[in-house]
């Protein structure tokens, strides 16, 4: 993506609800999974909810924080995401939900998605964010590697929604 400014992948306003309903029933724990699609296509157009390992302590980074302040995807759903990539309809996104009700990408974040070679993303997909508290989902924002700023940075904004 160097170069140019990421493009962000199309979301149906369907599917993004969906994402956000699986915040609301994950809250207050970090909800995680991924969004796929054609893969001659730059939109998702499936969602596949995951396991929060992090309630665990299985988080490779973060290891003390709870599944409400971190999220690592479960080694049977991350064997799943894995072979994905390789098919018809690979992921195009991974998303995961803040409790504090703000979309942003954190240092955590950044870590996890990040090659440990730190050479560019873990998983050629882009990363969703949702923030929601006890009352409403906020908001939410996309991010995408930039080879040129060396990091996630955030695409596109989306309204939050009353569940």
């Amino acid at each position: 993506m160097s170069g140019k400014s990421p493009v962000p992948v199309r979301i149906d306003p369907s599917l993004l609800r969906a994402v956000y309903q699986e915040a609301r029933k994950s809250f207050p724990a970090e909800c995680c999974g991924w969004l796929a699609g054609a893969r001659d296509e730059h939109k998702a157009t499936r969602l596949r909810s995951c396991v929060n390992a992090q309630s665990g302590g299985e988080h490779p980074t973060q290891s003390g924080r709870g599944a409400d302040t971190a999220y690592v995807i479960d080694g049977e759903d991350l064997l799943a995401l894995s072979r994905e990539l390789d098919g018809l309809e690979p992921a195009k996104l991974i998303y995961h939900s803040h409790y504090n009700g703000r979309a942003y990408f954190s240092q955590t974040d950044h870590e996890v998605a990040t090659s440990p070679w730190g050479d560019g993303p873990m998983y050629p997909v882009q990363q969703l964010v949702v923030g929601l508290t006890a009352d409403r989902v906020v908001e939410a924002a996309l991010f995408a590697w930039s080879d040129s700023e060396e990091g996630f940075v955030e695409i596109q904004r989306f309204a939050g929604a009353d569940l």
